[in-house]
């Protein structure tokens, strides 16, 4: 695989001209979301609970270099070739230096998301870029050819350390989640970018599946949910992502998930581990 240079810089949070946000109970709202450097929200806290709508965890990144010939080909670039687990580099003002750790893809808004140690946050200003050393595009399991992988740096499957069972491959995950519930990103073509949403409006169905603990950074299992070219409900299909971004208030949306894994025959198996969350399997923080 190829190893190769994309760079972002930190995005400012943005609103459009009508501020409010209607939530799924007809209330008008005003919530922090998208962009921004989030300093008391990182991978490894609660996915549910804030005052807020999509909320991006940590640092929210996004290529502004415009190509007439591409239009936003930059921002895609940034986007589609960004894994989760890439190593990401402040290249620029007084957190120069800096390491932090790639953890997601919001699409709509088409942001890169990375998580820093708070002293860095504390450093960084809006506009400073942030170089991602991409890697993990290409990515594939030989033994498992059933099993689609995406979205992924070596180094974090690696510490994810999923286990061959027979012909099926057994993933660590902290929930499962029906398709059923899935919602906003359905109807894309593809899954190298972006995110769709955990709809959990639902209370049956949340204490059902337990939904209501759902932490950013978990990686969770979508049953019946095919992501091989794009987003689609099929039967026996099965699909694993990392929640990338905050519930949301607004109808047909909720918890993001980014794909890792997914396979369109079922090849997966979940197996249920609380610790399965990107700030535990890489040690981003040590106090949870």
């Amino acid at each position: 695989m190829v190893k190769i240079s994309v760079v972002g810089e930190v995005a400012s949070p943005v609103y459009g001209r009508d501020i409010y946000r209607v939530s799924a109970q007809g209330v008008p709202m005003v919530l922090p979301g998208v962009g921004g450097i989030t300093y008391n929200v990182r991978v490894g806290d609660p996915a549910c609970g804030w005052e807020a709508d999509h909320v991006e965890p940590g640092v929210s990144l996004e290529n502004k270099e415009n190509d007439p010939r591409y239009g936003q080909g930059a921002n895609t670039a940034f986007n589609v070739l960004s894994c989760v687990g890439n190593e990401a580099v402040v290249v620029g003002g007084e957190a120069k230096g800096a390491k932090g750790v790639v953890t997601g893809k919001h699409g709509g808004i088409e942001h890169v998301l990375a998580d820093f140690q708070p002293e860095t946050l504390e450093k960084l200003m809006l506009g400073d870029k942030v170089l991602i050393k991409a890697f993990g595009v290409g990515l594939k399991l030989l033994d498992f050819p059933e099993v689609k992988v995406m979205n992924m740096d070596p180094r974090f499957l690696e510490a994810l350390d999923p286990k061959p069972n027979g012909d099926k491959l057994e993933v660590p995950v902290t929930h499962v989640i029906p398709a059923a519930i899935m919602g906003s990103g359905l109807g894309a073509n593809q899954t190298y970018s972006g995110d769709y949403d955990i709809q959990l409006f639902d209370e049956d169905t949340r204490k059902e599946y337990g939904l209501d603990d759902l932490r950013l950074g978990d990686l969770v299992a979508i049953l019946d949910a095919d992501h091989s070219y794009g987003r689609i409900y099929k039967k026996g299909a099965i699909s694993v992502g990392i929640v990338v971004h905050t519930n949301c208030v607004t109808s047909g949306h909720g918890p993001g998930v980014t794909t890792l894994f997914t396979s369109s025959t079922g090849k997966i198996i979940p197996k249920i581990d609380a610790k399965a969350n990107i700030a535990s399997i890489l040690k981003l923080r040590t106090d949870i």
